[in-house]
């Protein structure tokens, strides 16, 4: 049974991942921060783990409950967007702290930890960026501090991806979807996103490793 890891599976895309790996017929451990959200993906049929990411013991934790394991699929979903600004706004401190934290520290934590047990199965690692994080095609500034992380947090993933030729590492822009980020007015579900995704993740070959990708259509991204 090949097994799939959704880190931050407390709602929005890194849920409904969770639910149609589960479907599939997958065994799926995922992760959450709050006791009620870990009941959900219990009741799912999922291993469900706490972990908040922006805790170092909790990151520890994690990679202890995981060793040896083979993981086919790992997912690093976990993220927050911070201040909406339009203009060139200085974010607080605290701002910068918690998206940096949790978009970037937290990746530089998990990931080198995760990869061993990817490469054990010789699967696919991917981190759930955003176009905005595109520096060669960014045309606009709002949500600066957003965009700076996703700029580092794709950073990581290519280093990571130059550390290993066992599993294939890659930057995934999910589409604009209908979460709690992403507001009403998106273009996609959550069930079509993660659909989406799956499915460039299935297709995945050894050409694509190291590559930022639009999940919606496959498409390649500039860095």
């Amino acid at each position: 049974m090949p097994v799939a890891l959704i880190i931050g599976a407390s709602r929005g895309i890194g849920h409904e991942l969770a639910l149609q790996y589960k479907a599939a017929g997958w065994r799926v451990i995922a992760t959450a921060r709050q006791p009620e959200q870990l009941a959900q993906l219990q009741d799912a049929g999922c291993e469900a783990l706490p972990l908040d990411v922006n805790k170092l013991n909790d990151c520890a934790g994690l990679g202890w409950r995981l060793d040896d394991e083979k993981i086919d699929v790992a997912i690093l979903n976990a993220g927050v967007y911070g201040p909406r600004t339009s203009a060139l706004n200085a974010p607080l401190q605290n701002q910068f702290d918690e998206v940096m934290h949790t978009n970037v520290l937290a990746a530089m934590r998990i990931l080198p930890m995760v990869l061993p047990l990817v490469e054990n199965a010789h699967g696919k690692l991917a981190v759930i960026s955003s176009h905005m994080g595109s520096i060669a095609s960014r045309s606009a500034s709002q949500g600066w501090l957003y965009r700076a992380s996703k700029a580092a947090l794709n950073s990581v993933l290519k280093d990571v991806s130059l550390h290993t030729g066992k599993a294939i590492c890659v930057a995934l822009h999910p589409g604009w979807v209908k979460t709690d980020m992403g507001g009403a007015g998106a273009d996609l579900d959550t069930s079509d996103s993660a659909q989406r995704i799956r499915s460039l993740l299935e297709g995945l070959q050894a050409e694509h490793h190291g590559g930022f990708f639009n999940a919606e259509d496959g498409a390649s991204l500039p860095w």
